[in-house]
């Protein structure tokens, strides 16, 4: 599964953001849903990674972003797990519980179920983060494409942001 999510368009972007962050000294770490562990799973795809990613949680669970990243209960209890608070605390959560400079968040309803009329399956919330306070959110919908590619183009999304934030754009 996880070759099939690794193409060689998001290889080519695990590796920019892997030589980014070596060239600036920056550490990451990863909040991932929906992804599951995808996008720490690009990244350590590529050899040496290991000087660049700090750590990856994986946070399918309410409670485990509570827990692992310190989601606010208030957060999750009133914009949901799918939400762009929630994907702004997580990405904050993984600074605060890493060694990492950067760090990128992941929620969303990859399908095929749990989707509603104001959260359809498709909708993808990111956030990225850099301990200097660069803040940036997208809200991605792709539709109900099925699982795969949702989360596919998920990975990409959230490697295109690490990689904005790794070679200091203002975002």
């Amino acid at each position: 599964m996880i070759g099939a999510m690794i193409d060689d368009a998001i290889r080519d972007t695990a590796v920019r953001v892997l030589d980014a962050c070596r060239t600036h000294g920056h550490k990451v770490a990863t909040a991932e849903s929906c992804t599951g562990g995808l996008v720490a799973g690009a990244l350590t795809e590529i050899p040496g990674s290991s000087d660049v990613l700090d750590r990856g949680f994986v946070t399918y669970s309410n409670a485990a972003k509570q827990t692992m990243l310190g989601v606010p209960a208030a957060i999750l209890e009133r914009h949901g797990a799918v939400s762009r608070e929630t994907a702004d605390a997580m990405a904050a959560g993984a600074l605060m519980m890493s060694n990492a400079d950067l760090a990128v968040a992941i929620t969303g309803i990859a399908g095929p179920g749990g989707g509603s009329a104001a959260k359809p399956v498709g909708l993808v919330h990111f956030a990225a983060a850099a301990r200097d306070g660069r803040r940036v959110h997208r809200e991605k919908r792709y539709g109900d494409v099925g699982r795969s590619a949702v989360r596919r183009e998920a990975v990409a999304e959230a490697l295109a942001l690490l990689e904005m934030l790794a070679g200091d754009a203002r975002i």
